[in-house]
This record gives C-alpha cells, sequence and structure tokens, in this order.
C-alpha cells in the first residue's frame, strides 16, 4: 500500500494520484471506481477536490486472479505477444462470469490458455478491456498486463478503436450508406434492453450496404460510440433489426434454425499500448453467417 499526504489545497484527485504514481488519469479512475483509492478512509469520486492534510491511500490490485476456474474453452488466437492477446469470440460463448454463473465463459478459457492476464477488472473479468455480446462472434483484444488495460481503456473512452462489424439485416436497405446517431438508453419497460430515448448516451453508427439480397441486407457497420446493443439497437430503430436477434428483431424469423443475431465483430483497429503503432486485426465470417450462400441463389 502507498500512502500520500496532501501538502497543497485544491488539486483533483485524479490528477494529484497520476502525478505521484506516474500512470495515467484513467488508470487511477478504474482504481478509485473498484475501491483501491481511499481518502481519510472513505471513498471519494475522482474529481474530489484535495484538502491540505488528507491522507490518501492507494492499494494496487494483485496481479494474480486465480479464482475463476480454467477450462478449455473453444475460441481462436489471432495475435499475442507479452501485453495483449487478440482473439476471436465464437459465437454462444458468454465473455465474463455473471449472474452466479461461473463456468463456461471466455474467462475461464482465456485463463486456461493464457498465462498472465491483466488483474484491472477483477477476478470475474481479468483480461477484458470491453466485450461482445454472448452471441455475436468475433474479434475482440485482452490485456495481459495493467498498463495495457490502463492504456487500451484510455485509447476506448477517447472513441480510438476503429471496430467495424458485419451483419445480415432483415429487409433491403434503399441506402447505399448512412450514420445513424441517437441517444440509447436502459428501456425503462425492460431493463434487460436498451433503447433509442431522448435521454442517455449519444451512440453514432455508420452503415454501408455490401450486398443485397431479395429480402435481406448485407451491412457493414463503423461504431464511433460503444454503447450496449449498439448495433442491435440501431437496426431496429432504422427498421431493419438483426437477423436471428430475438430480443429486437422480428417476432417471427425469416431464417430459421439460428442460434443467435448474424452479427460478427470483423475487424477491430487500435494503437498497441507498447509500441505505440496502429495494428488492425480481423476475424473472417464465421460458419454460421453461411446462409448468406443459400440467399445469394434465390
Amino acid at each position: 500500500m502507498k500512502r500520500f499526504v496532501v501538502q497543497e489545497a485544491g488539486q483533483r484527485l485524479d490528477v494529484y494520484l497520476a502525478e505521484q504514481l506516474e500512470c495515467t488519469r484513467s488508470h487511477v479512475r478504474i482504481l478509485i471506481d473498484n475501491g483501491y483509492i481511499l481518502i481519510d478512509g472513505q471513498k471519494v469520486k475522482a474529481g474530489y477536490t484535495l484538502k491540505v492534510g488528507q491522507a490518501i491511500e492507494v492499494t494496487e490490485p494483485e496481479p494474480v486472479v486465480a479464482e475463476i476456474i480454467p477450462q478449455d474453452i473453444d475460441f481462436g488466437i489471432i495475435y499475442e505477444d507479452d501485453q495483449i492477446a487478440v482473439i476471436n469470440k465464437p459465437q454462444g460463448l458468454t465473455v465474463h462470469p455473471a449472474g452466479g454463473s461461473y463456468t463456461d465463459t471466455l474467462v475461464n478459457g482465456l485463463m486456461s490458455r493464457i498465462s498472465d492476464l491483466s488483474s484491472i477488472n477483477g477476478i470475474i473479468r481479468p483480461g477484458i478491456v470491453h466485450r461482445l455480446d454472448k452471441d455475436t462472434s468475433g474479434v475482440m483484444v485482452i490485456a495481459k498486463t495493467n498498463d495495457a488495460h490502463t492504456k487500451l481503456s484510455a485509447d476506448i473512452a477517447d472513441r480510438k478503436f476503429a471496430k467495424q462489424y458485419i451483419a445480415l439485416l432483415e429487409g433491403v436497405i434503399k441506402q447505399n450508406q448512412g450514420t445513424i446517431t441517437t441517444n440509447i438508453a436502459r428501456d425503462p419497460k425492460d431493463r434487460k434492453r436498451m433503447a433509442v430515448m431522448s435521454v442517455g448516451k449519444q451512440a453514432i453508427t455508420h452503415y454501408k450496404v455490401l450486398k443485397r439480397f431479395e429480402s435481406h441486407s448485407l451491412v457493414g457497420f463503423d461504431i464511433l460510440t460503444g454503447r450496449t446493443h449498439q448495433i442491435r439497437v440501431h437496426a431496429k430503430h432504422i427498421g431493419h433489426p438483426v437477423v436471428g436477434d430475438t430480443i429486437y428483431g422480428y417476432k417471427k424469423q425469416t431464417i430459421k434454425g439460428l442460434k443467435g443475431q448474424l452479427l460478427h465483430a470483423h475487424k477491430l483497429g487500435f494503437r498497441h499500448p507498447t509500441s505505440g503503432k496502429q495494428v488492425e486485426f480481423e476475424a473472417e465470417l464465421p460458419k454460421h453467417f453461411s446462409v448468406i450462400e443459400k440467399l445469394a441463389l434465390r
């Protein structure tokens, strides 16, 4: 544990500690939010204004987070070095434990196949910088060190990640491309769903039609923000929900036998946390997208 006594009043907590700890403000904010930083024994917010004589206690989380059982989970590793791993998450795989279920998740698989994972997000989300929905497949970056996690999280917050998705949508979209800009918030009628609302956080989605079929459209998406269920909510908003989406899509699906929505995280671009160089990784369309081959024959 590290202890600091404030000598000068008026400075923000996160600004002060970023200088003292020689780290980024985003890393400090993560520590504050997870209760690792206390002032005079009390938890405060990152923007708290310091007073002379206050004692700041900082407890860094332990790097070893082995309370989740490692399991042999099927997922592809696209790239790996000592700071990050880039993986291809299959459809149907939950990213991390939740709701009392601590097995059969991507995290269980990560702990089995990757020796080191960042500990910033605690014992049930080691290495997890961002997420994909259970039934969304595709590319994700995993942090192996706390330093990498902090830098990647900061770039996500600053919208420096390039995220490209591909989805099969219901109906034929007339426009070749466009931008959807709305606010997204929890649906007041169903807290498990998100909805386009007058309140909430801004969500920006660019789309481009890749191919049109008789009654469907294959569409590429670039998202500038990372709101929960963003593409699925925006697709519904423009009247063309994602095929196979049982939450936001048609009650009576037009394509039978699917195990989830046809939404795939195709490309991910970001700054490497060590080299600072821009890198891009790609996950090809998985087998469950083979239904588009049948649509092309109609």
